[in-house]
């Protein structure tokens, strides 16, 4: 859905982006890739290198006169001294990839009727850019191994005499498009490219794993409360331990600047992870690409020593950890886990509640000044024992609690749960804490086969505005202290602190004996009715004859 500022330009490039993404699918689908499982990895990687490509060379074209003169910026390129490239490519520093003139697809372009193509030419580019870009876009895992940027795409063909010509064809692909012209027109929405492109391939809802990306309005509802309009941030520390592909990180990156936040990100899901490198590329966030790990939060948290200034999270909220469960289970995590670790159950092992971990985990990582915005399982807020009780008890007593805005049912496509939003701020007003009940707001669609809640941006905006403002609004938010809510069982939930009103109604002493008679009425045939009833069960239950 396309936001009702966005310029007639940003819609024209978003369809051509569009179009080229849907070029890359058909010739997949030509090739007996459609649909394949690893038709992702195709499209994904061949539109990661156009971008990259592109980048490079508008980045260049900014520091070298000549080069953005050039009539044909690859021979121009290509002619430079060595000497001057490299110069070139140290002032480039991280804003781009370093590409070689071989590495750019001008050069494939040119070369794509040699023989062996597709290896020489087209895996050996992406491959060596990948090994000589390490540092800048690899991701690596808890041991510290760093993945490689793009795979043998030309592989996936089985059959090698179609490799070459397939090859060939995204390459055509690409050459007809340039996101240059969108870089200097300062193209600021990815978010609508990055979704679309992966709109097909996020039917599982990630498995095991959760959900790839949390809906815009709630991610863009949490970073517009977590991050105010007066607010100025500068050299912050963000951080998502079950970061999927980003879409938390980059609301929250893009509300408070860009340049003034460096990301921090875990996930346990390789495709997350290379969701997420790809989105950071696409937001100008590309700084923080090597933050990123492929982990186990839980088991092995790589940050576990850093603190961090704003937290976002959407965690799994309930999976099988009883593999490691007795590992969490000690001394060394106690002061993490500082509330417990959820039991085994002896059935449905699958149910356990592992973001109760995520939690505890979230407030033992927040710095001094540390704010957090978290998505739970609605049930969280109220429930009378437990761990669950324990952290709001916790929140509560450290008066870490800001607020909690209880999202409609079904905002999220893939699970009927109703999920609210916890807001923690290690500086938090105790006498104003708003709790927000927003499940009458929204509008329900059909999406697939599933029936999803839609916000519209008037709600988002009255949603933020009740919250910041600390607003009471009748049916929708109270405003409480810390007492209250201690008062309530610590129970979260705005319903149970909304002023039950009772309407008087002024009628005449003539008007009320009508009512009574017409009152006595209905319960004179009411009773008579229940007699006739009565005389006929007897009747019946008389008529009962044993037969042997």
């Amino acid at each position: 859905m396309l936001k009702k500022n966005e310029k007639m330009t940003d819609i024209k490039y978003i369809t051509e982006t569009k179009k080229l993404i849907d070029d890359l699918k058909s010739v997949c689908a030509n090739y007996g890739l459609g649909n394949d499982g690893n038709e992702f990895k195709i499209i994904s990687q061949v539109f990661l290198y156009k971008y990259m490509n592109d980048k490079f060379s508008y980045e260049v074209k900014q520091m070298s006169p000549e080069l953005a003169s050039a009539e044909n910026f690859q021979k121009a390129y290509e002619e430079m001294p060595e000497v001057k490239r490299q110069f070139l490519l140290a002032r480039l520093g991280n804003k781009a990839p370093h590409l070689k003139p071989e590495q750019l697809l001008s050069h494939l372009f040119n070369n794509s009727n040699q023989p062996n193509f597709s290896e020489i030419y087209f895996d050996g580019t992406l491959r060596n850019i990948s090994q000589e870009n390490i540092n800048l876009y690899s991701i690596k895992s808890t041991s510290g191994a760093k993945d490689t940027m793009f795979d043998e795409l030309s592989k996936f063909i089985t059959d090698p005499s179609q490799r070459d010509n397939f090859c060939k064809a995204l390459v055509n692909k690409l050459v007809n498009f340039s996101f240059e012209k969108m870089f200097s027109e300062k193209y600021d929405f990815f978010a609508t490219i990055f979704e679309y492109l992966i709109k097909d391939y996020n039917s599982d809802s990630g498995g095991k794993y959760a959900e790839y990306y949390t809906p815009h309005a709630v991610a863009r509802i949490m970073a517009s409360i977590l991050v105010g309009k007066k607010e100025d941030v500068k050299d912050v520390k963000i951080y998502d331990p079950s970061a999927g592909s980003g879409t938390l990180l980059m609301n929250i990156a893009h509300a408070i600047g860009e340049k003034n936040c460096t990301i921090y990100s875990e996930d346990i899901s390789q495709k997350s992870s290379n969701m997420l490198r790809l989105n950071l590329i696409l937001n100008n966030l590309s700084h923080s690409i090597p933050n990123i790990v492929k982990g186990n939060t839980i088991l092995e948290p790589s940050y576990v020593n850093t603190k961090f200034d704003y937290i976002v999270s959407n965690p799994p909220f309930k999976l099988d950890f009883s593999d490691y469960r007795d590992n969490l289970d000690k001394d060394s995590n106690r002061e993490r886990f500082f509330v417990g670790i959820p039991n085994i159950p002896k059935k449905d092992k699958d149910k356990m509640a592992i973001y109760l971990l995520f939690i505890q985990h979230i407030m033992y990582s927040l710095s001094e000044k540390g704010k957090a915005a978290i998505v739970v399982p609605t049930g969280f807020i109220t429930a009378q024992s437990g761990i669950e009780k324990k952290i709001r008890q916790r929140l509560i007593d450290n008066g870490w609690l800001r607020g909690v805005v209880s999202m409609p049912s079904n905002i999220f496509a893939s699970t009927g749960t109703n999920v609210s939003v916890l807001i923690l701020d290690k500086n938090a007003d105790n006498e104003h804490i708003v709790l927000m009940d927003a499940s009458k707001l929204g509008e329900t669609i059909k999406e697939g086969k599933n029936q999803r809640t839609v916000l519209t941006t008037e709600e988002e905006q009255k949603i933020t505005d009740v919250f910041n403002e600390k607003k009471a609004v009748e049916e929708l938010s109270v405003v409480v202290t810390a007492e209250e809510i201690k008062a309530k069982n610590y129970s979260f939930s705005a319903g149970q602190y909304f002023e039950i009103k009772i309407e008087y109604v002024e009628i005449s002493a003539e008007e009320f004996a009508q009512k009574m008679n017409e009152f006595e009425t209905t319960l004179k045939n009411l009773f008579e009715q229940s007699n006739q009833l009565d005389k006929e069960i007897l009747e019946n239950f008389k008529k009962l004859k044993f037969k042997g």
